[in-house]
């Protein structure tokens, strides 16, 4: 008899690059951006809905920073598993991580030493001196990380990561901080929280 599987995304905290880019439409070139006050206010929203939710086996969260400080802000440290496989697709320099030794050194209790260095997409500098992560890449990544998703013992899954990756992998957008189920048969969003 099959298992039952449940997988929720939520996407992460509004970063202080989300914040700087609404309002002033460009790149304000800050290298793996943090969560913004508003971002840290969500975190503590989310988390106050998780309660709504099964208890999750594992949390999966993406190694940029903000990734990171919504897992931990929203489930705790404990079941929390970084994986470069689902990073944000590097168009700017707020999708540019830091090394596996600096982010352990942030983020103490997390693993780290599994990571390349580096783990990001490193090639194609545009102007800025950015890698830009080329579509075709990326798409094969995504696929990657659906086949990965799959191949999991786990019966309830939390993945924290980003909207470009989200939306290509779901077809849809997701906002700062939205938790939605997804239907692992056609990968769309059968609810949201």
């Amino acid at each position: 008899m099959a298992v039952s599987r449940t997988l929720f995304l939520v996407r992460h905290g509004q970063s202080v690059f989300n914040a700087y880019y609404a309002e002033h439409g460009r790149d304000p070139l800050i290298r793996d951006a943090p969560l913004s006050e508003i971002g840290r206010q969500q975190v503590e929203a989310a988390r106050a809905k998780v309660g709504l939710l099964p208890a999750p086996d594992v949390v999966i969260s993406s190694p940029l920073t903000r990734a990171i400080q919504t897992s931990v802000g929203i489930f705790g440290p404990d079941r929390v598993e970084i994986s470069a496989l689902h990073r944000e697709r590097v168009e700017h320099l707020c999708d540019v991580g830091h090394p596996p030794t600096a982010l352990a050194g942030a983020f103490p209790g997390l693993a780290f030493d599994h990571l390349d260095d580096p783990w990001w997409h490193d090639e194609d500098r545009n102007a800025h001196g950015v890698a830009v992560e080329p579509l075709d890449v990326f798409a094969g990544r995504v696929e990657d990380f659906r086949g990965w998703l799959l191949r999991r013992p786990e019966a309830v899954m939390v993945v924290v990561g980003h909207g470009t990756f989200f939306h290509h992998l779901t077809g849809r957008p997701f906002a700062n901080c939205e938790i939605a189920r997804v239907d692992l048969a056609d990968w769309s969003v059968a609810e949201t929280f």
